[in-house]
């Protein structure tokens, strides 16, 4: 009895810790959701972009809006799947909708989403890849890679600040 009193309450700190702790894939979508609001740059052709961030559905998920000039008006949800998947689905110009998984740096500056599955993906090609990086508080790059067949990829690279930085 004497042992169990000396043991239980360092097993009570480590469960208060394993509460406390957040999965790599929430840190991530906390990452997400600092990009909330809205950004202007360019696309990789000096084309003007913007983007806006929001967070919706009660905090449980994050749409990402781009607003280019043509095909790049998209719009993107990212969500947990549980508390160890973060997800993106792709709602794209190609009228499919890839779903992808995050993967984030170690430095937690980098998260990496690779496509898994998707609805209505076709012959016309499917996003395959975004990553978005984080270069500080009011600046991050997406770099999106679309795959069009087989050995067949284009890239589209967005700089972006946020709109009320970049006009200042």
């Amino acid at each position: 009895m004497k042992a169990l009193r000396s043991v239980l309450p360092i097993l009570l700190m480590f469960a208060a810790t394993a509460l406390v702790a957040q999965t790599s894939a929430q840190k991530s979508f906390d990452q997400l959701k600092t990009l909330e609001g809205g950004w202007e740059g360019k696309n990789g052709q000096g084309h003007p972009v913007t983007v806006s961030f929001r967070d919706t559905a009660g905090g449980s998920a994050l749409m990402s809006e781009i607003h280019g000039h043509g095909p790049e008006k998209m719009i993107s949800m990212f969500h947990l799947d549980g508390p160890n998947r973060l997800m993106l689905t792709h709602y794209c110009g190609a009228g499919n909708q890839p779903r992808m998984t995050a993967t984030t740096s170690a430095d937690g500056k980098t998260i990496t989403f690779d496509f898994f599955d998707g609805t209505n993906i076709g012959d016309a090609g499917h996003m395959q890849r975004v990553v978005f990086t984080m270069v500080d508080a009011n600046h991050h790059t997406e770099e999106w890679t679309f795959n069009a067949g087989p050995g067949k990829e284009m890239k589209e690279f967005f700089d972006l600040h946020r709109a009320e930085v970049a006009q200042q």
